[in-house]
């Protein structure tokens, strides 16, 4: 706030009338009035705008809360090809750390730079609270489409638990509805093995969804199999659920008295051939042990264990 002071001479009024002559003292003297007039100008303050520099490769680390876990290999090679070329055209976003500069959004062209043997890269460095980096991460990624459904979830969830937002909020801060938040959040009741097939691209999210109801871990990760193998649509998948239910109330009237022997030596034979395993006993004490194998490899190495048990 600047203030000036101006100075200005003002003759005694002589025809204001006798109301307002009343209210004004009359001074004895012809000395002339000083009136002090405040003229305020505006500061502006001058905010800097970030300058693009350059530093040392060496210099940078990856963001270790980075929501991208999964970096396409061949995506990789194929950028930093053209990073040799044409160098690293967009600024990478960086803060200062202790001794080096953190990656806040741009891992992807830093991996790409180092593959192809760049020394400098042109950064931009700011600095952020931690959540504000977190969440330019998550929606930069989300963005270009970079994560998998599964690292979206997880950034999801450190949103909600380390910084202590609510589903809206993170809603907020994404641009999505809390309903796409919340079926997100919901993969990640799956099964750790389902989850890694998501993550691998085996599975879409729509068909995690449609798995999610069942409760059985081993179940989930039976049918995800199955939707890989047989190339199943979501659809499928959820009229495959319905019967499975349907299935499971059957067998659960039908189960002989001393069911719960055989089902030990179910879990004990899972443990042992890494795989599902089914006995189907009978009433006479006997049945069938059925052994589930998913692929040529797998039946391999099946019959490599049982061979063993065998020697």
């Amino acid at each position: 706030m600047v203030t000036e002071k101006k100075t200005s001479k003002i003759s005694k009024s002589r025809g204001l009338g006798k109301g307002i002559a009343a209210l004004i003292p009359e001074d004895d003297g012809n000395e002339d009035k000083v009136v002090v007039k405040e003229v305020v100008k505006e500061v502006v303050k001058e905010v800097p705008v970030p300058t693009e520099t350059k530093l040392k490769i060496s210099q940078i680390e990856p963001n270790k809360n980075q929501p991208r876990k999964a970096f396409d290999e061949d995506a990789l090679i194929e950028l930093s090809e053209s990073i040799k070329q044409y160098g690293v055209l967009q600024p990478l976003l960086v803060q200062k750390m202790d001794k080096n500069y953190q990656i806040i959004a741009g891992e992807r062209r830093f991996r790409a730079a180092r593959l192809a043997g760049v020394k400098e890269v042109p950064v931009i460095i700011k600095d952020y609270s931690s959540q504000e980096v977190m969440e330019i991460a998550l929606i930069e990624n989300i963005q270009r489409e970079d994560l998998n459904p599964i690292e979206e979830a997880l950034a999801y969830r450190q949103l909600i638990k380390d910084y202590r937002l609510k589903q809206d909020e993170v809603a907020e801060k994404v641009a999505k509805s809390r309903t796409a938040i919340t079926n997100s959040l919901r993969l990640l009741k799956l099964d750790d093995r389902v989850q890694e097939m998501v993550i691998e691209g085996k599975l879409s999210s729509g068909h995690a969804r449609a798995i999610i109801g069942i409760e059985d871990k081993e179940k989930q990760y039976m049918v995800a199999l199955k939707i890989f193998d047989e190339k199943l649509s979501v659809r499928d998948v959820e009229k495959l659920v319905k019967n499975i239910d349907k299935l499971d109330k059957t067998v659960e009237k039908k189960k002989p008295e001393n069911d719960f022997v055989y089902r030990d030596f179910e879990e004990k034979l899972k443990k042992i051939m890494g795989t599902q395993v089914v006995i189907k006993n009978k009433n006479n004490n006997k049945g069938k042990i059925e052994i589930q194998y998913y692929s040529q490899a797998e039946l391999e190495r099946i019959y490599d264990l049982l061979k063993k048990v065998n020697e």
